[in-house]
């Protein structure tokens, strides 16, 4: 039925993957005062300070590098519609318990993303000794980890319960 327990995990993972997609995920201040780097689900950015060489005119703006990094939004999106597929996927607890699977293989996925572009290609940023800070989208995306788990075990106890009473009859 769609009103057990783990159709509101899946509806929470699909909540968690919208916050993701909406916030910045991670953020480093770089050496002097403006200069940040940013990690968005769409973007990964970094403003740099260019400091004048003598004889040039001073330039006001900061420098930014952008790389497009939407490989990591499709596969947000792609969780949070697996997740909302598998609500209505309740007559067949195999069928969510094998899309629960291809979340998770997907949030490691995303995950895997994320800590290679915020540990190494974002410690080069920087001062080499600070990580940086995690956002509201990096907790949302571990809140969908953990709710997955959650949505997964639920599953397999309705499955449990069923068959248990199929033996009975």
């Amino acid at each position: 039925m769609i009103q057990r327990v783990q159709t509101i995990f899946l509806f929470l993972i699909t909540v968690a993957m919208c916050l993701a997609l909406a916030n910045p995920i991670w953020e480093k201040a770089g050496t002097q005062s403006p200069a940040m780097a940013h990690l968005s689900a769409l973007q990964y950015t970094q403003e740099q300070i260019v400091t004048p060489q003598p004889g040039l005119p001073v330039q006001t703006a900061p420098a930014t590098y952008a790389d497009t990094v939407w490989y990591l939004a499709l596969l947000i999106a792609l969780v949070g519609l697996v997740s909302f597929y598998a609500i209505f996927q309740y007559k067949n607890r195999l069928t969510q318990t094998a899309l629960c699977a291809v979340n998770a293989l997907m949030l490691t996925a995303i995950m895997g993303i994320i800590l290679y572009k915020t540990l190494y290609a974002g410690k080069v940023y920087g001062n080499p000794a600070d990580q940086g800070t995690f956002l509201t989208g990096f907790y949302a995306i571990i809140a969908a980890l953990v709710f997955n788990a959650l949505a997964n075990r639920f599953i397999r106890r309705d499955e449990k319960l069923v068959r248990g009473s199929d033996r009975l009859r």
